[in-house]
């Protein structure tokens, strides 16, 4: 069976803690989109990591964790990340690298920097690690395949070919020296020889897995809004965070996807810039951004304050439906604890007229929520492990929740631990 866990909102809805205990049955999980722009917060018996490249289920030593041609691949940090959890004392991953992801080049880091700052107070909230300059030389075509590392003479000609045309770009709308090439090439040609053991044919062994049946998690980036066809434009990132799209970031036939794991929270939190109808400002943001996540919203890349706002269910229902969601996880639910009434967003009023339907980013940015306040339940739900032992009001809540947007709530998350997962079965609900 091949599931994808994806994200129905802004990003950081949870997706690594689902995926690191989904891996537990799984043969293989693969990172099929996205760079090191955005992490994925893990609570486990190891401790507490944010992984930005590395597949969620590097915990499990029975699980072969693939980088797929999909992904931004930013070598420097996939080594961090190797080290980091070395040093914490978790065993060496089975880690496999597609040999045709691109290489996150110094240069797009460079980019991306000199952008945001060009751009000031017109800028995406981009976190600034090179992502859309990759994209753009990717679909330019001159970006860097892994597989060149092992060709030194094509290597050295595509990155003096790149490093001329940077160095245009460089001087005249950024006013800043230009790159040396030589030092690019050194720099690069380093990564050979320790990645060379993790390289390989991955959409062979993905395609071959799939014949034989293996179990296979294909694990998203950010979420459905951030999706640059679909979602917030231009607020978005540069690789497609949906299911639809695992297919072409992993290699393998999209019928073969058979589930489609949506994951969102409770309430709503928000990566970058752009519209955000729940927002929520001051003392009240402060409180859920606080209480928020394990130890806070902050981001697990950035370790910058989230933007954060109550449940949206229009635009939940939105990233649903664009993920194909065969089931909902709502995670964080513990969070919202300490409310006595929870605003849940069921509409929008957009120049006086209410809808239903998340609307194109110049009408989002004119939008006003429209709320339905629920009791809360005011107690620590951490340790409950049986749906029907959650207090009435929070079952309210999630049933509230799956029926504005539509889609069977089946995994719910009270907590930062594998452990803290409530697994709702209902009748047409997916596993």
């Amino acid at each position: 069976m091949v599931r994808a866990v994806v994200g129905g909102n802004w990003g950081d809805e949870g997706k690594g803690k689902m995926t690191d205990l989904l891996a537990a049955g799984a043969d293989i999980v693969v990172r099929f989109q996205g760079g090191a722009n955005a992490g994925h917060t893990i609570v486990n018996e190891f401790g507490k990591f944010a992984l930005h490249l590395l597949p969620s289920g590097v915990f499990h030593r029975h699980v072969t964790n693939v980088i797929a041609q999909g992904v931004a691949l930013h070598v420097p940090t996939l080594f961090d990340e190797l080290d980091h959890l070395a040093r914490r004392g978790v065993p060496a991953p089975n880690l496999l690298v597609s040999d045709r992801a691109q290489l996150l080049m110094p240069y797009h880091v460079l980019q991306d920097e000199l952008e945001e700052e060009r751009l000031g107070g017109r800028a995406f909230g981009s976190t600034r690690s090179g992502i859309a300059p990759f994209y753009s030389d990717k679909y330019l075509k001159t970006g860097i395949q892994v597989a060149d590392l092992y060709n030194t003479a094509l290597l050295r000609e595509k990155i003096d070919a790149c490093c001329r045309v940077k160095n245009r770009l460089l001087g005249s709308i950024y006013s800043v020296p230009g790159l040396d090439a030589d030092a690019v090439y050194r720099e690069i040609i380093s990564y050979k020889d320790r990645l060379e053991p993790m390289v390989a044919d991955t959409a062979r062994f993905l395609n071959q897995a799939v014949s034989d049946g293996k179990e296979i998690l294909l694990e998203g980036q950010l979420g459905a809004l951030k999706d640059p066809d679909n979602g917030i434009y231009p607020y978005t990132t540069s690789s497609s965070p949906l299911a639809g799209f695992a297919s072409v970031g992993a290699g393998i036939p999209p019928g073969a996807i058979q589930t489609v794991i949506t994951v969102v929270k409770a309430y709503s939190s928000c990566v970058g810039a752009g519209p955000f109808v729940t927002e929520l400002f001051g003392g009240e943001a402060d409180t859920l951004r606080r209480r928020g996540g394990d130890g806070g919203e902050y981001g697990a890349t950035t370790g910058r304050p989230r933007r954060v706002g109550w449940f949206d269910a229009v635009a939940t229902r939105y990233g649903c439906m664009l993920q194909g969601a065969t089931a909902v996880a709502l995670t964080l639910l513990d969070v919202l604890g300490y409310l006595e009434k929870i605003p849940v967003c069921v509409a929008y009023k957009i120049d006086g007229k209410t809808v239903d339907s998340f609307p194109v980013t110049s009408k989002l940015e004119r939008a006003e929520p429209v709320y339905e306040l629920l009791d809360g339940w005011q107690c620590d739900i951490r340790k409950v492990r049986q749906y029907d032992d959650l207090p009435q009001s929070a079952r309210r809540y999630v049933e509230f929740i799956e029926n504005q947007i539509g889609y069977p709530v089946t995994y719910i998350s009270n907590g930062p631990g594998r452990e803290n997962i409530t697994l709702r079965l209902r009748k047409g609900a997916a596993d």
